[in-house]
Formats: C-alpha cells, sequence, structure tokens
C-alpha cells in the first residue's frame, strides 16, 4: 500500500492499486511534481477470455463450446447461435497452440526478420497488405540481431513453426537450408537463390541501369559505396556498376570505392574518405538509399553541396528516399510487390500448387534531384 503522505506529495489525481488488485504486471508512471520522482503502480490487464468463460455466460457446457469453437456437429442451432454471440461479447479467440494441436494447423503465417528496418518494414506492408485475401492471419517477429548471427532463422523458426505459424517468409535469411517442418520461402537470401522458393528483384540489371544514368549526364570520375560483403545483392550491384563503367570504356578508380555495409552508421565514414580524396568524384553510386543519404551528409559536412558539387543515387526506393534532402534519385526495388508475391507462392506451396519457386522483379530508375551533369 502506498502512504497518503506519498499520496499528498504527488497531488489530486494520483492512481494507486492495492496489492488485492492481482495486476498481472507492472508499469513505471513518473511524477512531474514533488519529492517522488517516480513510484511503481500496478496495472490492472484484463484476464484472458477462456473457454470456460464462454460456457458460463452461455449456460452451456465446456464440451458444448469445444463444439461450436472446433465446427463439430451434436449442437443445436440455437445453442451454436447463442454461444456465437457470446464469443462476439467475450472476445474469445482459441489459443494458437491448442489449435494447432487439434488440427495440425493455425491459420497463421509467419514473416520473420532479422530487425525491422525500412528494407523489411517495406516488405511487411506488402505481404500484410494482401492476406486478408489469402484466408490466413499474419504474425510478424523480429529476431533483434541486427542480421549479425548467422542461423537467426533457424533459431526462430524453432520457436514458431508447427505450433504457431503453417508457414514462414524469411527477409534475407542467412542460411538456405532450415529443417523447418513447415513451408517457407525466402526473399533476397544472403546467398543468392539456392534450392528454397526465392523471391527478389534484378540487382544487377538496377545498378546497370543507376551507373548508366550517371554516365548519361556527363559524369566519368564516380565513386560507389558497396553494401555488406556477404550479401549477394551487394555482389550483384558492384558487378552491375564495373559492367556499366566497363561497357561505357570508364576505368574504375578503386580509391572511390567504398564499403558502406547498407547503413548509414556504416556508411558515411567511407563515403567521407572517398569524397576527401585529391581528385574527388563528380557522382556516387551508393548500394542502398540508407548509404546514399550517409553519403549526402557525408557531402554536407564537407562543404560540399548535392547535387551541384556532388551527384549520388541510391538504390531500393525506401520512404525516407524522397523525404532526404534534396530527395534521392534511387533505383526502385518494388518493395511492397516482392513482400506480396512472397505471400501468394507460400500459400500456394502450401495448397500443393505446382508452380515457378524462383520469382524475380524488374527494378527501374526514379529520377528525382540528387543528380545533375557536372559541372
Amino acid at each position: 500500500m502506498v502512504s497518503s503522505g506519498v499520496a499528498d506529495s504527488l497531488g489530486a489525481g494520483a492512481e494507486f492499486y492495492s496489492p488485492e488488485t492481482c495486476c498481472q504486471s507492472v508499469s513505471i508512471t513518473f511524477a512531474k511534481h514533488g519529492p517522488w520522482a517516480s513510484i511503481i503502480r500496478c496495472v490492472e490487464i484484463p484476464q484472458r477470455v477462456k473457454m470456460s468463460d464462454v460456457a458460463r455466460t452461455a449456460g452451456v457446457s465446456v464440451a458444448t463450446v469445444s463444439k461450436v469453437v472446433n465446427g463439430r456437429w451434436g449442437v443445436a442451432q440455437a445453442t451454436v447461435d447463442r454461444v456465437q454471440q457470446v464469443i462476439d461479447q467475450l472476445g474469445y479467440e482459441a489459443s494458437l497452440g491448442a489449435q494447432s494441436l487439434r488440427s495440425h494447423r493455425t491459420n497463421v503465417l509467419g514473416i520473420l526478420v532479422a530487425e525491422f528496418e525500412p528494407f523489411s518494414t517495406e516488405l511487411l506492408k506488402g505481404v500484410s497488405s494482401e492476406v486478408a485475401q489469402t484466408g490466413y492471419e499474419l504474425l510478424a517477429y523480429a529476431a533483434g540481431t541486427r542480421g549479425s548471427r548467422v542461423g537467426w532463422e533457424r533459431r526462430s523458426l524453432a520457436r514458431l513453426s508447427g505450433t504457431l505459424i503453417d508457414g514462414a517468409i524469411l527477409v534475407t535469411p542467412t542460411v538456405v537450408e532450415t529443417k523447418a517442418g513447415v513451408h517457407v520461402v525466402a526473399i533476397d537470401p544472403h546467398t543468392g537463390r539456392s534450392g528454397m522458393p526465392t523471391v527478389d528483384s534484378d540487382n544487377f540489371a538496377g545498378a546497370v541501369l543507376a551507373t548508366n544514368y550517371l554516365i548519361g549526364l556527363g559524369h566519368r570520375r564516380i565513386g560507389f559505396i558497396g553494401g555488406r560483403p556477404d550479401l549477394e545483392s551487394a555482389r550483384l550491384r558492384e558487378a552491375g556498376f564495373r559492367k556499366a563503367m566497363a561497357e561505357a570504356g570508364v576505368t574504375v578508380d578503386e580509391t572511390l570505392v567504398g564499403i558502406g555495409g547498407y547503413r548509414i552508421e556504416t556508411a558515411e565514414g567511407p563515403a567521407r574518405d572517398v569524397l576527401r580524396r585529391p581528385e574527388r568524384p563528380t557522382a556516387v553510386f551508393a548500394a542502398n538509399d540508407l548509404s546514399a543519404i550517409a553519403t549526402v551528409s557525408a557531402a554536407h559536412s564537407l562543404g560540399l553541396s548535392v547535387p551541384d558539387d556532388l551527384s549520388v543515387i541510391g538504390f531500393d526506393n525506401v520512404p525516407e528516399s524522397a523525404l532526404a534532402s534534396p530527395p534521392l534519385t534511387t533505383i526502385k526495388q518494388p518493395l511492397q510487390q516482392m513482400g506480396a508475391e512472397a505471400l501468394y507462392l507460400l500459400v500456394d506451396l502450401i495448397a500443393g500448387v505446382e508452380r515457378d519457386t524462383h520469382v524475380r522483379l524488374p527494378t527501374e530508375l526514379v529520377v528525382r534531384a540528387s543528380c545533375t551533369p557536372p559541372r
């Protein structure tokens, strides 16, 4: 219990609950005034509605409720209607674990990511926009590894498959052999396409397109800020850059090539190093939008104007690219479409539909305000 002196010091309107409230969790509430900087306040969370609650409210047995929930025969229609009305009123939902034990299905699909960042968030939007058409529900699950732990998807699938999900979409998985016991589709796997059903975009062609755009503007000293060396997408984007430069008869200056790691915090340093060269580039192709945004930031820190002093082009077309200053010219991966395609591929696999298990989508140039011909 909290003393009246504490209550007085916090002022009228402070809320307190006694230990008899039987709360299920505790939250921290910070006081704005008085000698008490904070208190622990008990917040009551509603108990999960159980089948016995439905039975008691409807005036029937638990066995009858179970029959209604599972669609079994032997219950009068009037009773079914009454039980269903109570289910809707109380918000009862069967436990996914219990449901899977009975039917070996949960009607839930998982989308598993190492972390939620702009790339995976756009994919998730695509999946969630279409999932209602499939009859499945969606569980989004982040391993919390920032992609640094090889095999994170195996551990995640071990927790979820069989009891919580009927199948999974893995976003940029580090391994492609999971032995999950459920159907799995990979989006842009680290090592590229293998035997696992896969959805990706044409990274190589997109990089050629980006480089040719800069060359077409008249740039010849073009820098490149690459992605993570362990990712197939990064390898293909660098290969596309080098292919386009070679076909245009332009030599790649290796001092203008850096590894940005696909993150703002890891790309800004290498970008700054490239821009500090005595003969700095007039344009930079960054292997993803976050690296491009970091390159623009590095340019500004060195007193360079984008695009007047430096043109910058990115890759992905995440929402942040349009909000950058200046708005970023980039190569669009159809990320939301990739998510939707992965969803429908997974649903078809579960249903036993025979189809091509590799979907590759085209990339396209999005011109905004970060590129201009060199001075």
